[in-house]
Protein backbone atom coordinates (compact mmCIF):
# COMPACT_ATOMS: atom_id res chain seq x y z
CA UNK A 1 0.00 0.00 0.00
CA UNK A 2 1.29 3.74 -1.22
CA UNK A 3 1.97 5.76 2.00
CA UNK A 4 2.93 9.50 1.75
CA UNK A 5 5.69 10.63 4.00
CA UNK A 6 4.93 13.28 6.57
CA UNK A 7 4.37 17.39 5.83
CA UNK A 8 5.91 20.22 7.47
CA UNK A 9 6.41 24.07 7.02
CA UNK A 10 10.14 25.41 6.59
CA UNK A 11 9.37 27.54 9.04
CA UNK A 12 8.56 24.76 11.84
CA UNK A 13 12.02 22.96 10.49
CA UNK A 14 13.67 26.15 11.63
CA UNK A 15 14.52 26.66 7.33
CA UNK A 16 14.12 30.03 5.50
CA UNK A 17 11.17 29.94 3.24
CA UNK A 18 12.92 32.17 1.36
CA UNK A 19 15.92 30.09 0.63
CA UNK A 20 13.59 27.61 -0.61
CA UNK A 21 12.07 29.50 -2.93
CA UNK A 22 15.35 30.71 -4.15
CA UNK A 23 16.37 26.82 -4.74
CA UNK A 24 13.29 26.56 -6.17
CA UNK A 25 14.02 29.45 -8.78
CA UNK A 26 17.84 28.40 -9.82
CA UNK A 27 15.99 24.90 -10.62
CA UNK A 28 13.46 26.68 -12.65
CA UNK A 29 16.77 28.13 -14.82
CA UNK A 30 18.14 25.47 -15.49
CA UNK A 31 17.20 23.06 -18.42
CA UNK A 32 15.25 21.25 -17.34
CA UNK A 33 14.60 20.00 -13.58
CA UNK A 34 11.47 18.18 -14.04
CA UNK A 35 10.85 17.76 -9.94
CA UNK A 36 12.40 17.85 -6.26
CA UNK A 37 11.51 17.22 -3.02
CA UNK A 38 13.23 18.59 0.52
CA UNK A 39 12.82 16.21 3.81
CA UNK A 40 14.12 17.83 7.07
CA UNK A 41 13.77 15.73 9.84
CA UNK A 42 11.79 13.16 7.94
CA UNK A 43 8.70 15.44 6.65
CA UNK A 44 8.54 17.38 3.37
CA UNK A 45 8.94 20.91 3.41
CA UNK A 46 9.53 21.39 -0.07
CA UNK A 47 8.23 20.42 -3.16
CA UNK A 48 7.51 20.90 -6.83
CA UNK A 49 6.84 19.13 -9.98
CA UNK A 50 7.38 21.28 -13.58
CA UNK A 51 4.77 20.23 -16.14
CA UNK A 52 3.91 17.86 -17.76
CA UNK A 53 5.67 15.86 -14.65
CA UNK A 54 3.42 15.11 -11.72
CA UNK A 55 3.40 13.74 -8.16
CA UNK A 56 2.51 10.90 -9.25
CA UNK A 57 3.74 10.05 -12.13
CA UNK A 58 7.13 7.94 -12.12
CA UNK A 59 10.00 9.01 -13.86
CA UNK A 60 13.04 7.42 -14.99
CA UNK A 61 16.17 6.93 -12.93
CA UNK A 62 19.33 6.00 -14.73
CA UNK A 63 22.36 4.76 -12.42
CA UNK A 64 20.38 5.92 -9.30
CA UNK A 65 19.19 1.90 -9.75
CA UNK A 66 22.57 1.10 -8.74
CA UNK A 67 21.93 1.97 -5.42
CA UNK A 68 19.04 0.17 -5.24
CA UNK A 69 21.05 -2.54 -6.28
CA UNK A 70 23.48 -2.25 -4.01
CA UNK A 71 21.30 -2.74 -1.22
CA UNK A 72 19.92 -6.54 -2.22
CA UNK A 73 23.40 -6.98 -2.12
CA UNK A 74 23.61 -5.97 1.18
CA UNK A 75 20.86 -7.88 2.60
CA UNK A 76 22.14 -11.26 0.77
CA UNK A 77 25.06 -10.27 2.50
CA UNK A 78 23.80 -9.94 5.82
CA UNK A 79 21.51 -13.32 5.20
CA UNK A 80 24.57 -15.34 4.79
CA UNK A 81 23.87 -15.98 1.02
CA UNK A 82 27.41 -14.17 0.07
CA UNK A 83 30.05 -12.15 1.44
CA UNK A 84 32.38 -9.12 0.17
CA UNK A 85 34.98 -11.27 -1.27
CA UNK A 86 32.74 -14.08 -2.84
CA UNK A 87 33.99 -14.77 -6.45
CA UNK A 88 32.33 -13.85 -9.00
CA UNK A 89 33.43 -16.66 -11.40
CA UNK A 90 32.26 -18.71 -8.80
CA UNK A 91 28.47 -17.69 -9.24
CA UNK A 92 28.56 -18.27 -13.01
CA UNK A 93 30.72 -21.45 -13.36
CA UNK A 94 28.92 -22.62 -16.77
CA UNK A 95 28.99 -18.96 -18.03
CA UNK A 96 32.36 -18.28 -17.22
CA UNK A 97 36.03 -18.59 -19.52
CA UNK A 98 36.57 -22.37 -19.10
CA UNK A 99 40.17 -20.73 -17.91
CA UNK A 100 39.85 -17.26 -16.44
CA UNK A 101 42.90 -15.68 -15.97
CA UNK A 102 44.63 -14.56 -13.13
CA UNK A 103 42.87 -11.52 -12.45
CA UNK A 104 39.34 -12.37 -13.33
CA UNK A 105 39.42 -15.01 -10.83
CA UNK A 106 40.12 -12.23 -8.45
CA UNK A 107 37.13 -10.61 -9.13
CA UNK A 108 35.00 -10.39 -6.35
CA UNK A 109 31.68 -8.87 -5.33
CA UNK A 110 33.30 -5.98 -3.59
CA UNK A 111 34.62 -5.25 -7.24
CA UNK A 112 31.07 -4.82 -9.17
CA UNK A 113 30.14 -3.03 -6.18
CA UNK A 114 33.33 -0.40 -6.24
CA UNK A 115 33.61 0.22 -9.66
CA UNK A 116 37.36 -1.44 -9.44
CA UNK A 117 36.48 -4.13 -11.45
CA UNK A 118 39.58 -4.28 -13.65
CA UNK A 119 38.43 -2.86 -16.81
CA UNK A 120 39.45 0.13 -18.83
CA UNK A 121 35.98 1.00 -20.24
CA UNK A 122 32.19 0.23 -19.95
CA UNK A 123 32.29 -3.14 -19.99
CA UNK A 124 28.66 -3.76 -21.81
CA UNK A 125 28.51 -1.10 -24.03
CA UNK A 126 25.14 0.04 -25.86
CA UNK A 127 26.08 -1.45 -29.42
CA UNK A 128 26.59 -4.78 -27.51
CA UNK A 129 23.20 -4.54 -25.48
CA UNK A 130 21.41 -4.72 -28.96
CA UNK A 131 23.18 -7.81 -29.89
CA UNK A 132 21.92 -11.28 -29.44
CA UNK A 133 24.80 -12.22 -26.59
CA UNK A 134 24.17 -13.62 -23.29
CA UNK A 135 24.79 -10.44 -21.35
CA UNK A 136 26.74 -12.55 -18.25
CA UNK A 137 29.05 -14.15 -20.70
CA UNK A 138 29.63 -10.95 -22.73
CA UNK A 139 30.85 -9.03 -19.35
CA UNK A 140 33.22 -12.02 -18.24
CA UNK A 141 34.56 -12.49 -21.89
CA UNK A 142 35.41 -8.78 -21.79
CA UNK A 143 39.49 -8.32 -20.84
CA UNK A 144 40.48 -7.41 -17.34
CA UNK A 145 43.56 -4.47 -17.97
CA UNK A 146 43.63 -3.51 -14.12
CA UNK A 147 44.39 -6.19 -11.49
CA UNK A 148 40.58 -5.56 -9.44
CA UNK A 149 40.52 -3.33 -6.65
CA UNK A 150 43.45 -1.13 -7.95
CA UNK A 151 41.64 0.82 -10.22
CA UNK A 152 38.46 2.72 -10.58
CA UNK A 153 36.13 2.74 -14.30
CA UNK A 154 32.59 3.72 -13.94
CA UNK A 155 30.93 0.79 -15.32
CA UNK A 156 27.07 -0.48 -15.25
CA UNK A 157 28.34 -3.53 -16.92
CA UNK A 158 29.38 -4.33 -13.19
CA UNK A 159 25.73 -3.48 -11.76
CA UNK A 160 24.25 -5.86 -14.10
CA UNK A 161 26.54 -8.36 -12.82
CA UNK A 162 25.54 -7.50 -8.88
CA UNK A 163 21.60 -7.91 -10.14
CA UNK A 164 22.23 -11.30 -11.89
CA UNK A 165 23.67 -12.44 -9.25
CA UNK A 166 20.81 -11.52 -6.61
CA UNK A 167 18.68 -13.37 -9.47
CA UNK A 168 21.27 -16.86 -9.46
CA UNK A 169 20.82 -16.49 -5.75
CA UNK A 170 16.99 -15.67 -4.87
CA UNK A 171 15.48 -17.52 -8.67
CA UNK A 172 13.60 -14.13 -9.01
CA UNK A 173 14.83 -11.05 -10.56
CA UNK A 174 16.31 -8.28 -8.44
CA UNK A 175 13.03 -6.34 -8.71
CA UNK A 176 11.20 -9.78 -7.29
CA UNK A 177 13.61 -9.53 -3.94
CA UNK A 178 13.05 -6.18 -3.33
CA UNK A 179 9.45 -5.70 -3.75
CA UNK A 180 8.60 -7.59 -0.66
CA UNK A 181 11.75 -6.42 1.35
CA UNK A 182 12.11 -2.43 0.52
CA UNK A 183 9.43 -1.37 -1.73
CA UNK A 184 6.75 -2.99 0.01
CA UNK A 185 7.64 -1.57 3.37
CA UNK A 186 8.26 1.92 2.25
CA UNK A 187 4.65 2.06 0.90
CA UNK A 188 6.69 2.49 -2.82
CA UNK A 189 4.02 1.64 -4.87
CA UNK A 190 5.54 -1.40 -7.33
CA UNK A 191 7.53 0.38 -9.60
CA UNK A 192 9.02 -1.61 -12.91
CA UNK A 193 12.63 -2.40 -13.65
CA UNK A 194 13.80 -2.74 -17.39
CA UNK A 195 14.87 -6.63 -17.94
CA UNK A 196 17.75 -7.75 -20.16
CA UNK A 197 17.12 -10.39 -22.88
CA UNK A 198 17.66 -13.12 -20.49
CA UNK A 199 15.20 -12.06 -18.21
CA UNK A 200 17.17 -10.02 -15.44
CA UNK A 201 16.86 -6.51 -14.42
CA UNK A 202 19.32 -4.44 -15.98
CA UNK A 203 20.52 -3.37 -12.45
CA UNK A 204 22.21 -0.10 -13.33
CA UNK A 205 19.74 1.52 -15.01
CA UNK A 206 16.06 1.11 -15.97
CA UNK A 207 14.25 1.38 -13.04
CA UNK A 208 10.96 4.19 -12.67
CA UNK A 209 10.22 5.66 -9.32
CA UNK A 210 8.25 8.35 -8.36
CA UNK A 211 9.83 11.67 -7.04
CA UNK A 212 8.39 10.39 -3.55
CA UNK A 213 9.69 7.05 -3.48
CA UNK A 214 13.31 8.38 -4.30
CA UNK A 215 12.82 10.56 -1.00
CA UNK A 216 11.96 7.68 0.94
CA UNK A 217 14.70 5.70 -0.25
CA UNK A 218 17.10 8.22 0.81
CA UNK A 219 15.35 8.63 4.37
CA UNK A 220 15.87 4.99 5.08
CA UNK A 221 19.69 5.28 4.41
CA UNK A 222 19.15 8.84 6.48
CA UNK A 223 17.82 6.77 9.54
CA UNK A 224 20.47 3.64 8.73
CA UNK A 225 17.76 1.32 7.52
CA UNK A 226 15.02 1.57 9.88
CA UNK A 227 11.53 2.54 8.72
CA UNK A 228 8.58 2.49 10.74
CA UNK A 229 10.74 0.96 13.93
CA UNK A 230 12.30 -2.16 11.70
CA UNK A 231 15.47 -2.72 10.24
CA UNK A 232 14.66 -2.89 6.73
CA UNK A 233 18.46 -2.67 5.26
CA UNK A 234 21.19 -4.15 7.42
CA UNK A 235 22.29 -0.97 9.49
CA UNK A 236 25.92 -1.64 9.03
CA UNK A 237 25.41 -2.00 5.31
CA UNK A 238 24.00 1.48 5.00
CA UNK A 239 27.46 2.82 6.44
CA UNK A 240 29.56 1.39 4.32
CA UNK A 241 27.91 1.59 1.30
CA UNK A 242 27.74 4.99 1.58
CA UNK A 243 31.37 5.69 2.39
CA UNK A 244 34.60 5.77 1.08
CA UNK A 245 35.59 2.85 -0.22
CA UNK A 246 37.81 3.95 -3.06
CA UNK A 247 39.10 6.88 -5.00
CA UNK A 248 37.89 7.94 -7.82
CA UNK A 249 39.78 11.47 -8.96
CA UNK A 250 41.29 14.27 -6.55
CA UNK A 251 38.93 14.98 -3.60
CA UNK A 252 40.45 18.35 -3.71
CA UNK A 253 38.74 19.40 -6.75
CA UNK A 254 35.35 21.47 -6.75
CA UNK A 255 33.68 18.26 -8.32
CA UNK A 256 31.47 15.67 -6.19
CA UNK A 257 32.45 13.17 -8.44
CA UNK A 258 35.82 13.47 -7.57
CA UNK A 259 34.93 13.09 -3.58
CA UNK A 260 35.19 8.90 -3.55
CA UNK A 261 32.65 6.25 -4.28
CA UNK A 262 31.25 3.55 -2.17
CA UNK A 263 29.51 0.37 -2.76
CA UNK A 264 27.11 1.95 -5.78
CA UNK A 265 26.62 5.58 -4.51
CA UNK A 266 28.37 8.19 -4.69
CA UNK A 267 30.35 10.11 -1.60
CA UNK A 268 29.77 14.33 -2.18
CA UNK A 269 31.54 17.55 -0.69
CA UNK A 270 29.84 18.97 2.52
CA UNK A 271 29.62 15.57 4.03
CA UNK A 272 26.88 13.99 1.96
CA UNK A 273 26.11 11.62 0.11
CA UNK A 274 23.96 10.37 -3.16
CA UNK A 275 22.84 8.39 -5.50
CA UNK A 276 23.24 9.27 -8.83
CA UNK A 277 21.64 8.86 -12.41
CA UNK A 278 22.03 10.59 -15.95
CA UNK A 279 20.56 13.56 -16.58
CA UNK A 280 20.38 14.81 -13.31
CA UNK A 281 18.85 12.47 -11.26
CA UNK A 282 20.11 12.23 -7.40
CA UNK A 283 19.07 11.49 -4.16
CA UNK A 284 21.39 13.64 -1.66
CA UNK A 285 21.59 12.64 1.70
CA UNK A 286 23.04 15.01 4.35
CA UNK A 287 23.13 13.73 7.67
CA UNK A 288 25.09 16.53 9.65
CA UNK A 289 21.78 18.16 8.39
CA UNK A 290 19.20 15.84 8.91
CA UNK A 291 17.72 16.07 5.38
CA UNK A 292 17.49 14.60 1.82
CA UNK A 293 17.17 15.94 -1.49
CA UNK A 294 15.35 13.97 -4.37
CA UNK A 295 15.85 15.47 -7.54
CA UNK A 296 14.24 14.66 -11.18
CA UNK A 297 15.91 16.11 -14.20
CA UNK A 298 16.70 16.06 -17.77
CA UNK A 299 19.68 18.06 -17.77
CA UNK A 300 23.71 18.13 -19.03
CA UNK A 301 25.35 20.01 -16.09
CA UNK A 302 24.37 17.77 -13.18
CA UNK A 303 27.71 19.43 -11.73
CA UNK A 304 25.30 22.69 -11.43
CA UNK A 305 22.30 21.51 -9.98
CA UNK A 306 23.93 20.29 -7.33
CA UNK A 307 25.36 23.20 -6.97
CA UNK A 308 22.41 24.95 -6.29
CA UNK A 309 21.89 22.69 -3.34
CA UNK A 310 25.24 23.71 -1.94
CA UNK A 311 24.33 27.27 -2.61
CA UNK A 312 20.59 27.67 -1.35
CA UNK A 313 20.41 24.77 1.00
CA UNK A 314 22.86 24.11 3.01
CA UNK A 315 23.10 27.16 4.36
CA UNK A 316 19.60 26.77 5.42
CA UNK A 317 19.51 23.42 6.66
CA UNK A 318 21.57 24.24 9.24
Amino acid sequence: MTESLPRSTPTDAGVSPAAIEAFENALSRLDRVDSYMLLKGGAVIGERWWAPEAPDKPHVMWSVSKSFASTAIGMLIDAGSLTLDTCVVDLFADVSPAQPGEWLSQLAVRHLLTMTTGHDAESLPTEDRENDVDWVDHILGEPLVYEPGTHFQYNSGASYLLSAIVQRLTGGTLLDYLQPRLFAPLGIQPPTWELSPQGISVGGWGLNLRTEDLAKFGQLYLQRGVWNGAQVVPREWTFAATSWQVPNGDPTEASDWSQGYGYQFWVCRHNAFRGDGKDGQFIIVLPEQDAVVAITAQLVDMQGELDEVWRHLLPALG
